[in-house]
């Protein structure tokens, strides 16, 4: 999995908890769906999301024109 699609994932992920956080926990949540919704907007437009440098150095993952060039993850190999 690239580090777009894990992204994509961890975004949707994130999305459906902050519904589910509203309905059942408090209304005040929403702002934190706000929050997300603002983050993957400006993320378009300028192509810097804070999850994708985690996901990139903590996890591992590559991106898709990595995967595309064949390049490793692991910095020993």
């Amino acid at each position: 999995m690239s580090a777009e699609r894990a992204l994509t994932a961890f975004a949707g992920f994130m999305v459906l908890l902050s519904v589910v956080l509203t309905v059942w926990v408090n209304d005040n949540f929403i702002w934190f769906t706000a929050f997300i919704g603002a983050n993957l907007f400006q993320q378009s437009f300028t192509g810097f999301c804070p999850a994708t440098i985690v996901l990139k150095k903590v996890f591992g993952f590559k991106t898709e024109k990595e995967l595309a060039l064949g390049k490793s993850a692991s910095p020993y190999s």
